[in-house]
């Protein structure tokens, strides 16, 4: 590869940092724990024990009520910082920057689909650092009620209807992404050991369930954008309530907590496996 300079060649510089690897790697720990108390969420509801929010509010909403929620959410907030700005760093680099001198990098690390994903995960932690943030400072908004915010403004106009089913089907494309990823087991391209069989069924499992829920989630956008009705566009949470509605409901919803739970002990894993 060409050396690069200017800015490229500062991300190049940061990404070779141990120090900077190690803390994008804690933001996968914070992952995983904020996953497994989704689970709990979801869980509940399926026993009809719980009517938190079945998603990032939640979790952090649980986190709160805890002692010392302050300081966990403080916690939160920071150690996604490095996760946020290693996605950023892919996003110009490719997939993968650190290992930049290995002979044999996969030439997919550097498609632009892949840097797209790593751009939206990048938003995606970012958005739940500022959550965390805002939750710290006593501002509890669910993230159901800022969706529903959010699409109650874009459907003001034509334009913004528009937008929103993009964005109805944007989720529902890396939703579906996401069960395939699980399903065909590509996410070990993610790790730097093949798997052994635990860990293969914990990410399988927690593709699955994430991705499906999550396709469910851009649905639901994309019927608000067309009926006009925002109340539809309420994320995760929505999504995890729909399956309640469906024949087996309380099974369903067993199954995505089991799932949630399997992807945030994978998301442990990511913490010492994931190539960086």
């Amino acid at each position: 590869m060409t050396d690069e300079t200017g800015a490229a060649g500062a991300v190049r510089t940061a990404t070779d940092n141990r120090a900077a690897q190690i803390a994008a790697r804690t933001g996968y720990l914070i992952n995983g724990v904020l996953h497994l108390l989704i689970a709990y969420i979801i869980f509940r509801v399926a026993i009809g024990s719980g009517h938190g929010d079945a998603d990032q509010s939640g979790a952090l909403a649980t986190l709160a009520e805890t002692k010392g929620g302050f300081l966990a959410l403080w916690g939160v907030a920071v150690a996604l910082v490095p996760l946020t700005l290693w996605r950023l760093a892919e996003t110009v680099l490719g997939l993968h920057p650190s290992e930049h001198h290995e002979a044999h990098r996969d030439p997919d690390d550097f498609l632009v689909v892949n840097r797209l994903k790593a751009l939206g995960l990048a938003v995606v932690y970012a958005a739940v650092a500022a959550m965390a943030v805002q939750f710290a400072l006593g501002s509890r908004h669910s993230s159901a009620e800022r969706s529903v915010g959010l699409s109650i403004w874009l459907m003001r106009s034509p334009e913004g209807k528009a937008l929103l089913a993009v964005i109805g089907l944007g989720v529902t494309a890396l939703g579906c992404y996401y069960a395939f990823k699980g399903a065909s087991r590509r996410f070990r391209d993610d790790l730097t050991i093949s798997g052994g069989r635990l860990l293969t069924v914990l990410g399988v499992c927690g593709h699955v369930a994430e991705g499906l829920v999550l396709a469910g989630a851009g649905v639901l956008v994309v019927v608000a954008s067309i009926r006009a009705d925002p109340s539809k566009a309420t994320g995760l949470d929505g999504a995890v309530k729909a399956l309640g509605q469906a024949p087996f409901g309380s099974v369903l919803i067993g199954i995505a907590a089991a799932g949630f739970a399997a992807y945030g002990m994978y998301s442990f894993a990511l913490t010492r496996y994931a190539r960086m």
